[in-house]
Parts: C-alpha cells; structure tokens; sequence
C-alpha cells in the first residue's frame, strides 16, 4: 500500500511513522531514496506520545525530512532539531496533541493550515473522541482535500461487499471475539480499541465529497483475525 499525498501534510498519531516509507519517493543525484519534495511541501506530525519522538524523528530524518519540535507543546530539552540544514529536506513539524477537542488543537497546527492531505494510519483507534477527531480533519482540510486513512475495525458481517477478495471469513464469530478480548487489547494496546466501524465513521462525517474504502485482514497468523482493517480516501467537498 503507498500513499499518495501531495502538498501540505498532516498526520495524526503517527507514532514512529513507520508509515513514512509509504510516501512518493524518488533518487537523488547522490542515490538516496528519499520522500520527493517535488510533491510533498512540507510535514506536520501530531503525536500525543512523548515516547515516540526519539523513533519519529529518526525515520523522518532517515526519509529527508528536517525536523523541527513545536516549543509550545514539547518542553523536553533532551530532543533537538535536525543539526543540518539543507534546501533539499522537507520541514517536518512534531507537534504534541490531538484532535479529540476542538479547543485545544495546538496553535502551529492550525497555523500550517489548510493541509492538501491529512494521514490517519491506526490511530483513530485511540483516539478518545474518533468523531471530533474526523470533524477537525475536515476542518484542517483545504477544499479537495484527501484524507488517507488506515484504521483497525470491528469485523464486518460475511459477504460484505467492502470486503477485499479473499478476505471473506466468519466476521460473526470474530466480532464476538473482538468484544470479548477487546478490554484487555485497550490496556496491552495503549488504548487501543478494535470493536470501532471506524470506516462507517468517517463516512458518515459531513463535508466531505467522496469516500472509497474497503476491509481487509493483512497476514495470515491469529494476530490478523483480531485486528482487520478498513483502508481508503476521502475526499473534502470543494466550495
């Protein structure tokens, strides 16, 4: 799976942002293989996680981004900004929040607002209010806005059409078990929820335009039975 994002991005919850390698890449002249800043303009990381900066940061510097923490939400003197500077790195801001309140989202967010793209990838699941959530990402969106997502889900029924091919397995039985394991998954899983219809959520959320997704388990172990996926784009109402 690759995303493809353009222009201003914004991604919530990315923890390590493993997800970085899933973005438009291309070769330098010296044969590095990093995120193209002929179509990505510039990165805003929103991460609640202070455990996580160490690991985020790497792999954004590893991808060619120059990051930057928001002074205003980290006070942690231990994490410093990328040491060199270049005209060929992207910016990529580490803010510390969510979007669960309206209220309080951080300032250097709305700030770098309107975003050509927003990024969810298993996140909304933690997420302690998933519907304010999807609500701001309309809002932080520029009209024509795509927003990218990955989330774990409740099982859908056998034989949903939004069902990958192959992907057709007893979801009767398996949401039983996803609620019945799904109190110690949301301790083990730092607040992990896998009972959410996360994708009826979001297309159930006003503004947007359009809204393509589909479920389906990725692996093959016990592990994939417990945590399905629906996968997809949403595309915000234009004015």
């Amino acid at each position: 799976m690759a995303f493809n994002v353009t222009g201003k991005v914004l991604e919530l919850g990315p923890g390590f942002s493993s997800s970085l390698k899933l973005l438009p890449h291309k070769t330098t002249s010296a044969g590095q293989y990093l995120a193209n800043s002929e179509v990505i303009q510039s990165y805003t990381a929103l991460e609640p996680n202070p455990f996580m900066y160490g690991g985020l940061q790497k792999n954004a510097e590893a991808n060619g981004f120059r990051v930057k923490f928001d002074r205003n939400t980290i006070a942690d003197d231990t994490v410093h900004d990328t040491a060199v500077t270049s005209d060929g790195l992207i910016p990529f801001d580490i803010v510390r929040g969510t979007l669960d309140d309206p209220g309080q989202i951080p300032q250097l967010v709305l700030d770098n607002a309107p975003y050509d793209t927003v990024i969810t990838s298993f996140s909304l699941c933690t997420a302690k209010d998933p519907e304010a959530s999807l609500k701001n990402i309309v809002r932080l969106l520029k009209p024509g806005g795509a927003y990218i997502f990955i989330e774990h889900i409740r099982h859908p029924p056998p034989n949903d059409p939004l069902l990958v091919d192959g992907h057709d397995i007893d979801g009767v039985f398996w949401s039983r078990m996803q609620s019945l394991f799904n109190p110690l998954w949301n301790i083990l899983g730092h607040g992990c929820h896998i009972i959410r219809e996360t994708g009826k959520t979001i297309e159930q959320t006003p503004g947007w335009e359009s809204v393509d997704y589909r479920y389906a388990r990725i692996g093959g172990d016990i592990l994939s039975y417990f945590v399905p996926m629906a996968f997809g784009k949403a595309v915000k109402a234009s004015d």
